[in-house]
């Protein structure tokens, strides 16, 4: 029997729309350098402003992402983190801040390896807030659609510029909690600018039937977090904030860089709706 509960990440979403903006949303992979290390760095992104947390999990083959997060996945990799590891490192980001939606974004074939029910059941028992699945479709997502109904998890897909109408239609009817809209076609990094089509494609994907739509690829300056969550319900970043973390620097330094960064960020959909 499916549970009905209220999705943590739609809650916060409305909660921070209601004081006038959008959400920050940051990546940072589990495990880099180490579980424990990704577990201050994200603390301390949290006490810098983050609003939710999109969690990755290390892959071997990610193609979606850019030359500084698939570096930063090699060395969780070769450091010796395991799938199993992300259900520690949610439960102490709840334990650390019970208020923040921590998402996984994990590519499908981690998920189905391990089990489709069993990772659901697992996230859910941490307190996780639902799975971002880049590489799944609606269409193909139907075993991942029961499991998050059975354990009250939200179901991110995603949109891009190339999408149909009619898909726009199927993904804001198979997502729960919110759309992710990919700002242009391509890998996740630092961009000069955002996408030009991420406005519409936002638009798009409202009247297509969606509540809540966040951007993400290609964010990563305090002025575009501003442009962005100027229409978007939340802002997604990735690179800018695992990029602070790699260098030979002392790790104290290197968390400093990351809370700047965060500080910057935040500052940026703080005046989001204000510059609009």
């Amino acid at each position: 029997m499916s549970i009905t509960v209220t999705s943590q990440t739609a809650a916060l979403l409305d909660a921070v729309g209601a004081q006038g903006r959008p959400a920050l949303m940051g990546y940072l992979p589990v495990g880099f350098p180490t579980v424990d290390r990704s577990i201050e760095a994200i603390c301390a992104a949290i006490d810098a402003g983050l609003d939710i947390v999109e969690l990755g999990l290390p892959y071997t083959d990610p193609v979606m992402d850019g030359p500084v997060i698939q570096r930063a996945a090699e060395q969780a990799l070769a450091a010796g983190t395991r799938t199993a590891d992300v259900f520690r490192v949610v439960e102490a980001l709840k334990a650390h801040a019970p208020h923040v939606p921590v998402l996984i974004m994990s590519y499908w074939n981690l998920v189905l390896k391990y089990g489709v029910d069993a990772f659901a059941r697992d996230l859910a028992g941490v307190g996780g807030a639902g799975i971002i699945t880049p590489d799944l479709i609606p269409d193909e997502g139907r075993e991942w659609i029961a499991a998050a109904d059975e354990h009250g998890l939200d179901r991110v897909f995603l949109v891009a510029p190339s999408s149909t109408p009619e898909r726009l239609q199927l993904t804001a009817r198979a997502s729960r909690g919110f759309v992710y809209a990919a700002s242009t076609m391509g890998v996740t990094g630092l961009r000069d600018e955002v996408g030009a089509q991420a406005r519409r494609l936002v638009a798009d994907t409202r009247a297509a039937g969606a509540e809540h739509v966040c951007v993400g690829l290609g964010v990563s300056t305090e002025d575009q977090a501003a442009e962005v969550g100027a229409y978007a319900d939340g802002v997604i970043v990735g690179t800018a904030f695992v990029r602070p973390l790699q260098g030979d620097v002392a790790w104290a330094e290197r968390l400093d860089n990351l809370q700047a960064v965060t500080e910057k960020l935040a500052a940026g959909v703080a005046r989001a709706r204000k510059d609009a």
